[in-house]
């Protein structure tokens, strides 16, 4: 996928955003390589059920896959050094580039592409630990939905599908803890028999963008199964060695989908702490050029990510353009404001907010960052 500036910055945005979350909910930023032997997706189940949606390559008469999923390489980390029951939960979250070799008639847009950075992350816990950590990943991943400005969230429970692994009974109990913290928690869900994971039934988060297209985002799945193919295990309080269980967990999903469905959803009106051109300074005359490249270097310096239009072109053409490109502010230089020091704000709606001292400009629009408005 090619990234230009503007779509870079609302992706790094993001993932910035994301982390500091995830530093904030006690998760450790890790990174696993994106290939991987054979070998280990055949312990872990993957290669019977995912081979044919791998991208394959071999190297001295080894098979390797790039990893269309990162759990097994959180496993392996998580199998480095002794673990002891102290140490749990643990967490671990990764933002990994994954590559799924799809159908190209699958293929849509940025919404479904075969390469993809996914915001996974994954627990390893006590069973008794299976409610309170569900119960805060699902709060967590609710709350960052709002932060975002998506309230409408569609939850289904996804359950056993026919190919799998695990016995019942484990299936039993995976499927009754993510039930019992959807309705602890008082929350409407809806049923979709076999629809879960190989390894785990699943909470699926749904987010609806503005053409009333439903699609899935966050997910969080209870793994009993893989830790125990791939050896892991922690000391327990009584000294003996027991298999953790492992959450899987995504917010966002694939941040490319997540930032289609927000560009549908907001019609590009970002909020300003997320648009890649926060405002755009234009001169109205050549006697004003000098001041307007003062204020946007004064500007940049700041922090702010502004542009300036010294274009030979009306003042009325330069802010259509520019309302129609959806930036947030659009700052007028006329020789008034040159003579008084100050500048004429508008919005990208149209709204006229007048005159405004370069000092209160920025109060405003730190205050607009800060609270993510």
């Amino acid at each position: 996928f090619f990234w230009h500036p503007n779509g870079w910055v609302i992706y790094s945005l993001l993932k910035n955003f994301i982390s500091t979350r995830m530093q904030q909910c006690g998760y450790q930023e890790i990174n696993t390589p994106q290939l991987l032997d054979r070998s280990l997706w055949e312990k872990s189940g993957h290669w019977d059920k995912y081979a044919k949606i791998m991208f394959i390559t071999e190297s001295e008469n080894r098979t390797y896959a790039i990893k269309p999923m990162s759990c097994p390489g959180h496993i392996q980390i998580f199998k480095q050094g002794t673990k002891s029951y102290r140490d749990l939960p643990l967490r671990y979250c990764e933002f990994g580039r994954c590559h799924r070799n799809e159908v190209s008639g699958t293929l849509h847009g940025i919404m479904r592409i075969r390469g993809f950075t996914q915001d996974d992350a994954h627990i390893f816990c006590t069973e008794d630990q299976i409610a309170s950590e569900s119960s805060l990943i699902v709060s967590q991943i609710i709350n960052i939905y709002a932060e975002l400005g998506f309230k409408d969230i569609l939850i289904r429970l996804a359950t056993r599908p026919d190919e799998r692994i695990g016995s019942n009974e484990v299936w039993n109990k995976a499927e009754k803890a993510l039930s019992d913290v959807l309705s602890n928690n008082k929350i409407d869900w809806t049923l979709a028999p076999g629809e879960g994971a190989f390894y785990g039934p699943k909470i699926e988060f749904h987010l609806r963008d503005s053409l009333g297209r439903v699609w899935q985002c966050g997910t969080l799945q209870v793994d009993f199964s893989m830790p125990e193919r791939l050896g892991a295990c922690y000391i327990a309080e009584d000294g003996n060695k027991k298999t953790p269980v492992m959450l899987h967990r995504a917010t966002l999903g694939s941040l490319e989908r997540f930032i289609g469905i927000l560009l549908e959803e907001t019609g590009g009106d970002l909020p300003l702490w997320l648009a890649p051109v926060q405002a755009v300074v234009m001169n109205i005359t050549d006697n004003q050029i000098a001041y307007v490249k003062e204020l946007v270097k004064n500007l940049q310096l700041l922090g702010f990510r502004v542009n300036c239009d010294l274009r030979n072109e009306k003042i009325n053409l330069k802010v259509r353009e520019h309302s129609i490109a959806r930036i947030p502010y659009l700052l007028v230089i006329g020789d008034r404001e040159v003579e008084t020091n100050s500048l004429s704000v508008r919005t990208r709606t149209g709204q006229d907010l007048g005159v405004f001292t370069l000092d209160a400009l920025i109060g405003q629009m730190q205050e607009q960052i800060k609270t993510r408005k």
